[in-house]
């Protein structure tokens, strides 16, 4: 249900913003300062992701958390900028990803938490 007044959201307008992190602790004091400064309007946390890459010439096999946001793709930007600040890693992993399509009230929901 779209609030009064307000035009149906349109899925373009959000996206999904995937962050790895080290682990499940660093990964929820980050999604808890991103839901509580409204950057993000829900933050998910995925453990047993492993992780395999090249890092300064050297292959990396670790493991890792996967933190899957939500959020509007207006604030993608200041979103990235805040997770860079907080995460522990010198290149954070922040892509983002557009919308095709998404349950309106869902979305109305994430306008409205942003």
């Amino acid at each position: 249900m779209t609030s009064p007044g307000l035009a149906a959201p349109c899925p373009a307008d959000f996206v999904v913003v995937l962050m790895t992190a080290p682990d499940a602790d660093v990964a929820g004091r980050i999604a808890s300062t991103l839901v509580e400064e409204k950057l993000v309007a829900c933050a998910n946390i995925l453990p047993g992701l492993r992780s395999i890459y090249r890092w300064e010439g050297k292959r990396c096999d670790e493991a890792e958390v996967l933190c899957l946001m939500k959020t509007r793709l207006d604030l993608f930007s200041t979103l990235r900028d805040r997770i860079a600040a907080l995460h522990p890693y010198q290149v954070p992993e922040i892509i983002a990803l557009p919308l095709a399509a998404g349950n309106a009230p869902y979305l109305d929901w994430i306008r409205q938490s942003t």
